[in-house]
């Protein structure tokens, strides 16, 4: 039997309603086919709502609690089985483009990071370098969003291939950080876009890959729609603010919350002890601004998830061409989502609404994925690697926490898992919290804080009422907390067997 292909593409920060077809605002006709073309599901969770975190689960299968890159400016660490190293080892090709994010950009002493200051910009180490990466034999990387500072490695490669010789020109301020004075229209010309550059090299490596006649594991990991909101001409006039909904807050919807969600509707917010010594929380500054920004916001957001769906289709279209469409099983998701007014917040960081947590995820492959489907069976990120692995044949190591989603994506199950588990965490005396939702509640508790969430999504879709200290939801509340405790005890890994009596 011939050995399927598996495709990832994955954005960044996106959220879960942002696909045409499933009624999001977006133009995305790529999306769209994909969608078309097999099974939607709408009830998929990362593990956590930064990036590190997330990556490094869809990567191993296991929880950051459990991986140990538990926070931004962490590290996954290289004894870590990975996805990409079971598939390495059974014979497959394996390749990532694009965002890896699995170490932080300042590495020390003894956590040294490629993905660091000064290897970062040493563009004579990157000419050489492409792996073997976490299991990956070949990668590709870069590290922005938009025009940070922090671009190098082969996308700046690329760029001086392409003749564009001038990049720093649209990535570098004087100062050596992202450039304050561009907004909105980014003057980077798309045949330069990381978008472009991480397109070719997938289908690049596709070709490749055709003409050796392997079968492939490729992660094609783009950078947008994540802020800075910048997108070049034309996408930055693809949508009028004026004519974009734009989420914000309902009157009251905090006062039953934990404090640091209304000190976020505040001018200049005080979070006290929740702040962090030496490195930033995510979400803890004032998330007020003016509504005409927030609009612009939401328009230029819209264009950079336009702009990638472009790309995405030219990589769907390179399948096609190759013939190996029928072979590809290809999965779409985020990272994480994203907050673009909801609940008055912004961006994302410790509050765990369904705009943060859901991710878009869709599933095609052609004979084996029901086509034009929507499932609400739940989904988490930590399910994506062994997925892979058995529906190619491949062991599952025992260390992966993950479930097997591969019957509920082929519509042979109904489901694979009751609950998803979404943490958060920075340093146990700021903030650490997790969540727990199942198909009808979500239940958030905080480390050494009797605060938390409660939420009754099927009554409360918008999760404006936190039910948390409701005195007629109390055995409602010990119920979950039970339930919780059992989801965590049920996602320790077992990786030894007990092979004797004593």
């Amino acid at each position: 039997m011939k050995r399927p292909n598996v495709l990832l593409i994955t954005s960044d920060q996106q959220h879960w309603n942002t696909i045409g077809a499933l009624g999001g605002e977006p133009l995305t006709p790529n999306l769209d086919r994909l969608a078309r073309e097999g099974t939607a599901f709408t009830r998929a969770y990362c593990p956590n709502p930064t990036c590190t975190p997330t990556r490094a689960s869809i990567l191993t299968g296991r929880h950051p609690s459990q991986h140990g890159a538990w926070t931004l400016g962490t590290k996954l660490l290289e004894d870590r089985r990975t996805v990409a190293q079971e598939f390495s080892e059974a014979g497959y090709r394996t390749g990532l483009i694009g965002k890896a994010h699995f170490q932080p950009l300042r590495g020390s002493g003894d956590y040294p990071s490629l993905e660091a200051y000064p290897t970062l910009q040493d563009l004579d180490y990157w000419r050489t370098f492409h792996g073997p990466f976490y299991g990956f034999d070949h990668v590709e990387l870069a590290r922005n969003h938009t025009n940070e500072a922090h671009v190098g490695q082969h996308y700046a490669l690329w760029m001086e291939e392409k003749g564009c010789l001038n990049w720093r020109d649209y990535f570098l301020a004087p100062t050596g950080t992202m450039d304050p004075s561009i907004s909105h229209t980014w003057p980077i010309p798309e045949e330069f876009h990381y978008d472009t550059w991480i397109a070719e090299r997938t289908m690049a490596m596709m070709e490749g890959h055709k003409r050796e006649g392997e079968p492939f594991l490729l992660w094609a990991s783009f950078f947008d729609p994540h802020p800075d909101y910048l997108v070049p001409e034309p996408w930055d006039k693809l949508y009028d603010p004026a004519g974009v909904t734009v989420p914000s807050a309902t009157a009251g919807e905090h006062e039953r919350n934990p404090p640091h969600f209304g000190l976020t509707q505040t001018e200049a917010p005080d979070f006290g002890h929740l702040k962090e010594t030496g490195y930033g929380i995510h979400g803890y500054q004032s998330h007020l601004l003016p509504d005409e920004e927030r609009r612009r916001l939401v328009a230029t957001y819209y264009g950079m998830i336009s702009l990638m769906d472009k790309h995405i289709g030219r990589i769907l279209d390179k399948l096609d061409e190759l013939g190996l469409a029928e072979d590809t099983l290809v999965v779409f998701t985020t990272d994480h989502g994203h907050f673009f007014g909801q609940h008055g917040l912004q961006y994302k960081g410790g509050f765990h609404y369904e705009d943060l947590i859901r991710v878009p995820f869709l599933v095609r492959q052609p004979g084996r994925v029901p086509a034009g489907r929507q499932s609400d069976a739940i989904q988490s990120l930590v399910d994506l690697a062994p997925s892979f692995l058995n529906l190619c044949g491949i062991p599952v190591p025992a260390e992966m926490t993950g479930v097997d989603q591969g019957a509920v994506w082929r519509g042979e199950r109904q489901e694979a898992r009751s609950h998803a588990i979404v943490e958060f965490r920075h340093e146990p005396t700021t903030i650490h919290q997790k969540t727990y939702v199942d198909r009808r509640y979500k239940l958030t508790v905080y480390y050494n804080q009797t605060y938390g969430e409660l939420f009754d999504l099927q009554e409360d879709p918008g999760e404006l009422r936190n039910l948390w200290d409701e005195p007629d939801r109390l055995a409602l509340k010990a119920e979950l907390l039970l339930r919780y405790a059992w989801a965590e005890l049920g996602k320790e890994a077992m990786p030894m067997p007990r092979v004797w009596h004593a």
